[in-house]
């Protein structure tokens, strides 16, 4: 019998989903913290966003944002990067996984979808689908 090693299915598992958000609720601990030996970074206000974790658990990808504008996302994802290794290891001593996943960071965008979603809906055409005449299925009752 063949052993699968990974879900079938299309998202996440529940395991990935959790350890994600343990992850993120770290890191945004650990940078409210002001933990991080690099002033830098210290000075920079980022928000998690979110975390997606790869399904063997070894990568998981930070989503982060900058508070209103502060600096821009790739300072900021510089300074992260700068100090890998530290966030990792802070990573690791909080949560008990058999290895300490490997840290990528990226900028989040759900803003910018969110906008995005937004002028679609304000769309007259898009509307007009959205708002449907109540009733239009419905029997009089006249039998």
């Amino acid at each position: 019998m063949a052993n699968k090693r990974f879900s079938s299915g299309t998202g996440p598992s529940q395991r990935q989903l959790r350890v994600g958000e343990l992850i993120r609720r770290t890191l945004s601990d650990v940078l409210n913290r002001a933990e991080i030996h690099d002033p830098g970074l210290n000075r920079m206000s980022i928000t998690v966003g979110e975390v997606s974790c790869s399904p063997d658990l070894k990568v998981a990808t930070v989503y982060v944002m900058p508070l209103m504008g502060s600096v821009k996302v790739e300072e900021a994802i510089e300074a992260l990067a700068r100090n890998k290794a530290e966030l990792r290891h802070r990573v690791a001593s909080e949560l008990t996984l058999k290895y300490a996943p490997d840290l990528r960071f990226r900028p989040d965008e759900t803003f910018d979808r969110l906008d995005e979603t937004r002028r679609l809906f304000s769309d007259p055409k898009v509307r007009q689908d959205i708002a449907s005449p109540e009733g239009d299925d419905e029997d009089d009752g006249d039998a």
